[in-house]
């Protein structure tokens, strides 16, 4: 079958139908077999993980149509096409002719898979003709092969089961794996959440510098249906751009936002415990990874969007919920739930990218008989939550993978977990990516009534300490710190306030000093940083060419924190004492009580504002910020050009210079902005996209 084999498969014929068509002979599936290979039946078809998908996928096919049913498909091919499995011819203006299947198409554009499995988007005024085939592009193979062949071909298909060899093949060279490790070298493209392993949020594109930025212009928008705000991170592969929001994964042109399939899968609105966010997919090799927020984990073809595998992982029922992008990681999906204060434990588990099985999990409530269960009081550890948030890291020389863990639970008043250090939440744990064991920790806010969730993303870096390159961590924690951490040992090296704080008066080999009344109390405790922290999952960037670490930090920013007994611990119902308040004018110390928060219409700077901020990652200092009245919740892209791009919940997206933090550029997208920028190329054009609201921006230069 050297031809674009379009069999549409059709799942019923009747009775009638089958009584009039002559009798078909019994198959044998390993002539079968033999037959589907010499007539390279794959180049247009897929069983499995081989084969072309421009044709329609026979994985599974044997449970909707009998063999009978696929030997008159293949006879007569043109009795069943369907309108997905159409094909296209167009010719440019150059006279190069493209062949392949019809994706989508619009007044203006056509989309395409072709034949080399690429997929494709064409100006109509690039064109100089077109045509769709309606009728099958594979011939009748009757008066080719004999009927017997036919029959043994149809067997062989519809008796085919996957061997589970390709579960157990080895990582080829040039996978995604190593694509990732060596990203720098295709800035064209963005092919993980925080840009490459080490979370750097930096690019070495160029194109956009400091004295053409005033000229980007926007080139096109990505709306989906709904309403929620967007915090995800798109992926860009090759010229084609992955995101997610709310029920569904798109591809798009990432040159024109023309979008080539769409995977949908109906996420329960009941099980929206606080924002329905995804912060983003995951791409290797041919799939994507959709985390959805009721908890199921899904491999989806890039090239189609057919979901490839589906597993239910958690029942949301219990309290739990995905919000992050996967990571990941040769061939494993590496990923954690968060629990929203209904005091559910908590993991980070591995996943196999080939099948969906489970490989390895990490507990980060440890249990009885486990290093750290000694942390928790009684047994309160059956409810310690330390959830996952945000995506991790991962260091390819030492194999180990770096996440975040939040809030112990109750959340806010410490009730039955006090008093002790409820390892390992607020923690960074250093997970072997083999077998999810612990390699070693950090803590950064022992016995946490705060909320300051320790989910920030992990910075790795090498960087001049005392005279020699160290292999650090650098992290801007929820709590008000900037720390530097030795990544091949956890050491601690260093840490340093960078917004207002009051809660901490120093640190005792790494452990942090917690200051005389610094505690909830009956009567509320004004605490900086308030609940939100000086910082909190927005990505902060590390550049290469500055040497500066930048996060958009909550500076003067308070809250009360009041003492309340908590109840006990109900199935799916907040495990919490009270929340904390609005913090005060500012003024107010540890025990103040403070009063109301003002917003941001009419806030004075000392109760608080917004910022980008570049700290020098050796000591913590601040280099230089740009402020804004209200809060921020935008995170941070560099480039070689030393261009700095981020927004804020004012709605402005602007562009930086990063070495001086002076405004070179801005737009106002009326919303907040609430994810990370990125950057990439398609065609040595460099584009910026970022998310404002509940809708995706693209721009280039003009």
């Amino acid at each position: 079958m050297r031809y674009i084999a379009v069999i549409a498969l059709l799942t019923t014929v009747t009775a009638s139908t089958l009584a009039q068509q002559p009798q078909v002979p019994r198959g044998d599936a390993a002539r079968g077999k033999a037959l589907y290979e010499a007539n390279k039946c794959a180049d247009c078809h897929r069983l499995g993980e081989t084969g072309s998908r421009v044709g329609p996928d026979l994985s599974g096919v044997g449970d909707t149509r009998t063999p009978e049913q696929l030997y008159r498909s293949i006879v007569a091919p043109d009795d069943e096409v369907m309108g997905e499995h159409r094909g296209i011819r167009v010719v440019l203006k150059d006279g190069t002719t493209v062949a392949g299947r019809i994706l989508n198409q619009d007044a203006f554009s056509i989309q395409l898979l072709t034949s080399t499995e690429q997929l494709k988007s064409y100006a109509r005024t690039d064109l100089r003709e077109h045509s769709i085939v309606t009728k099958g592009l594979m011939p009748s193979y009757e008066g080719k092969l004999s009927s017997q062949e036919v029959a043994d071909i149809a067997r062989y298909v519809s008796s085919w089961q996957p061997s589970g060899a390709a579960a157990d093949a080895p990582l080829p060279k040039g996978t995604t794996y190593e694509r990732i490790i060596n990203a720098d070298r295709e800035p064209h493209n963005w092919l993980t959440y925080g840009g490459n392993y080490s979370s750097h949020r930096y690019s070495a594109l160029g194109q956009i510098t400091r004295e053409n930025v005033g000229k980007l212009a926007l080139q096109w928008v990505w709306r989906p249906k709904y309403l929620d705000k967007m915090e995800t991170t798109p992926l860009v592969v090759d010229g084609v751009m992955y995101a997610v929001q709310n029920s569904e994964v798109v591809a798009m042109d990432a040159a024109t936002g023309r979008t080539f399939w769409v995977y949908r899968y109906r996420v329960p609105p009941e099980s929206n415990a606080y924002l329905m966010v995804v912060k983003g997919v995951a791409f290797w090799e041919d799939r994507v990874f959709w985390a959805t927020y009721d908890g199921h984990l899904i491999a989806i073809d890039a090239k189609t969007g057919k979901e490839l595998w589906h597993k239910t992982v958690f029942n949301y029922k219990d309290g739990l919920q995905f919000n992050v992008a996967p990571l990941v990681v040769k061939d494993k999906v590496i990923l954690g739930p968060a629990t929203n204060e209904y005091g559910v434990n908590c993991w980070v588990a591995a996943f196999d990218a080939r099948t969906g099985n489970e490989i390895w999990r990490f507990k980060t409530v440890p249990e009885p008989g486990e290093p750290g269960n000694e942390t928790w009081p009684g047994d309160s550890w059956m409810h310690g939550g330390a959830p996952i948030w945000v995506t991790g890291s991962y260091d390819p020389e030492t194999n180990l993978t770096f996440w975040g863990t939040g809030n112990p639970n109750p959340g806010w008043n410490g009730g039955t977990r006090n008093p002790a250090d409820n390892l390992y939440g607020d923690s960074v744990v250093a997970l072997d990516a083999d077998t999810g064991k612990l390699k070693w920790y950090y803590q950064f806010t022992p016995n946490d009534e705060f909320d300051w969730d320790s989910v920030q993303v992990p910075v790795l870096a090498t960087i001049d300490w005392q005279g020699k390159p160290r292999k650090v961590m650098l992290w801007a924690n929820r709590n008000g710190f900037f720390y530097g951490l030795d990544r091949l040992s956890g050491q601690f090296l260093f840490a340093k306030a960078f917004v207002k704080q009051n809660w901490n008066i120093g640190f005792d080999n790494g452990r942090p000093v917690r200051a005389p009344g610094a505690k909830p109390t009956p009567e509320g405790t004004v605490i900086y940083p308030g609940t939100q922290g000086g910082t909190n999952w927005y990505s902060p960037s590390f550049s290469p060419r500055t040497g500066l670490f930048y996060v958009s930090v909550w500076d003067n920013y308070s809250a009360i924190s009041t003492w309340a007994e908590v109840p006990p611990w109900k199935p799916y119902t907040k495990y919490t004492g009270r929340a904390p308040r609005g913090g005060g004018s500012g003024r107010g110390g540890a025990g103040a009580p403070g009063g109301g928060r003002a917003s941001a219409a009419n806030r004075t700077e000392a109760e608080g504002y917004g910022a980008v901020r570049a700290l020098d990652p050796k000591t913590g200092d601040k280099t230089w910020e740009f402020k804004m009245v209200d809060y921020t919740e935008a995170g941070v892209l560099t480039t070689a050009s030393d261009l700095l791009f981020s927004g804020g919940r004012e709605g402005h997206f602007f562009a930086l210079d990063a070495r001086t933090g002076d405004l070179l550029w801005r737009t106002n997208l009326g919303g907040t902005i609430a994810s990370g920028p990125i950057t990439f190329a398609v065609d040595g054009k460099q584009y910026v996209a970022v998310c404002g609201d509940n809708s995706l921006y693209v721009f280039a230069l003009q």
